[in-house]
């Protein structure tokens, strides 16, 4: 059976912001081209920022909520990131300038708690990504899953919240958890399905005001015993994929 890519997600910096994409070009062994591209080091990480590292190392939703509720557009040619926030307006800037980084600080610093980490500076781990996994991967979604949560919160939810780069449907829910360790074809591009993705607080902030409003992770506990959704592939042939695509279980 075969199910179609519904959407594509990009992060440019971890946990700050996200942006639809309609096509994509997937490379063996890459994350999803510019996905947590950068990310903020915070001033109690021992990381020292030169390679990939665990997500605590960074500023990050599960510690910092209103995180949630920042949006990002991203120019490839300039390397420059456009974010929003619906209480800071929107700032751009290129993190790749280091004489940038204190200006995109100073406009974070609202919605940062001050008695915790404080970001030190802006690291970035390249096509590797700085994902959560500790191989490149690329997160995919199951609208259907997704349903099934939301029924059982009982209101709407946002799939943002998931944080996914590729978004599918016309399957059953929780039929990706059977993929583990096959091949899927998704456009052109095979990807092998690696694990589970286990999910922490974020999921429970709201994605545009960073408020902790729903439950999820107790949804997931009180519904099926986890909290898991979605699954990591990793890319293992080259290929395009959009929106309209088929993805389909080799």
């Amino acid at each position: 059976m075969t199910g179609l890519i519904t959407a594509l997600w990009r992060h440019p910096i971890k946990s700050l912001g996200r942006e639809t994409l309609t096509r994509t070009q997937l490379s063996a062994g890459q994350a999803m081209p510019w996905d947590r591209h950068w990310a903020v080091l915070h001033d109690l990480a021992p990381h020292d920022g030169n390679a990939w590292g665990p997500c605590q190392n960074f500023m990050i939703g599960t510690r910092v909520p209103s995180l949630a509720g920042v949006w990002a557009t991203l120019d490839e040619a300039t390397a420059t990131v456009t974010l929003r926030h619906q209480r800071l307006g929107s700032h751009s800037f290129c993190p790749d300038d280091a004489g940038a980084t204190a200006a995109f600080f100073a406009w974070l610093a609202p919605i940062l708690p001050e008695d915790r980490a404080q970001p030190r500076r802006i690291v970035s781990a390249g096509s590797r990504g700085m994902t959560d996994s500790d191989f490149p991967s690329v997160s995919i979604m199951n609208m259907s899953s997704h349903r099934s949560v939301a029924q059982r919160l009982g209101r709407s939810l946002e799939p943002e919240r998931w944080r996914g780069n590729l978004w599918f449907d016309g399957l059953a829910p929780w039929e990706e958890f059977d993929w583990i360790g096959r091949r899927v074809r998704i456009g052109s591009a095979v990807l092998q399905i690696r694990d589970r993705i286990e999910r922490c607080m974020h999921t429970t902030a709201n994605p545009v005001t960073g408020l902790r409003d729903t439950d999820v992770l107790g949804a997931l506990e009180t519904g099926w015993d986890h909290r898991d959704f979605g699954v990591y592939g990793e890319v293992i042939e080259d290929g395009t994929v959009a929106t309209g695509d088929q993805i389909e279980v080799l």
